[in-house]
């Protein structure tokens, strides 16, 4: 599968994000990766954005974003800060949580070319490809509509980006390339984008993700 037809990185796109009622506290796993773009997006979305690098830190949370970066070195030093277990824990307590990129290896079942020792998060019934899409020299821009984000397609970041081979029933297919590749999927509380959202300006999927949170908070209560 060859990559897609793209567009130069460096255009920004800015919006107004949606806006939510409340302000759940999501959290942005800090231990690797571009955490500083995502906190912003996410308090432009409206939530309440906190770094978390411990387990104490990780159950104060409403919600969990895992950010893009380097998968193999996340899950090392997730393992190093006794987080592994306690993520997983809370995922499948039904924490929701949205993965862009690396994130999105971390919540897959399953990786295609990763390391033999690489451990995920899990919880999405997925398998996804690791650098699908090529080196960092390779990286382009796409626009990419998605299903529960309105206003047009958002302008997706692909950065050494994974891409989904394949998705258990219970997976919702949110966004394809024009080439039927799928790039974001949902299952229940849990997102996943191929790309980095947080690097454009748009809030919009981080408003969709906040969204989730607030949704899951009030279901909770």
């Amino acid at each position: 599968m060859g990559r897609p037809a793209g567009l130069p990185i460096g255009r920004t796109t800015e919006r107004r994000p949606t806006p939510v009622t409340s302000h759940p506290t999501v959290g942005v796993l800090a231990l690797q990766g571009d955490v500083r773009e995502h906190l912003a997006a996410l308090r432009a979305a409206g939530a309440e954005a906190v770094t978390v690098r411990r387990p104490e830190e990780l159950a104060a949370v409403d919600g969990l974003v895992i950010p893009g970066g380097e998968s193999t070195t996340m899950s090392k030093l997730a393992v190093a800060f006794g987080l592994l277990q306690p993520l997983r824990e809370r995922v499948r307590a039904g924490m929701p949580a949205y993965g862009s990129c690396a994130g999105m290896i971390m919540l897959a079942d399953k990786i295609l070319d990763g390391r033999d020792d690489q451990e995920t998060i899990g919880g999405i019934d997925m398998t996804v490809r690791r650098n699908a899409f090529g080196r960092q020299n390779e990286s382009f821009e796409a626009a990419v509509a998605i299903t529960g984000v309105d206003g047009g397609p958002v302008e997706g970041v692909f950065i050494r980006a994974p891409w989904v081979e394949s998705t258990g029933a219970g997976v919702e297919t949110l966004a394809t390339l024009g080439d039927g590749t799928v790039v974001a999927v949902r299952q229940g509380h849990l997102l996943a984008t191929s790309f980095h959202p947080e690097l454009t300006g748009d809030q919009r999927v981080h408003a969709l993700f906040a969204e989730m949170v607030r949704g899951a908070s009030a279901g909770s209560r």
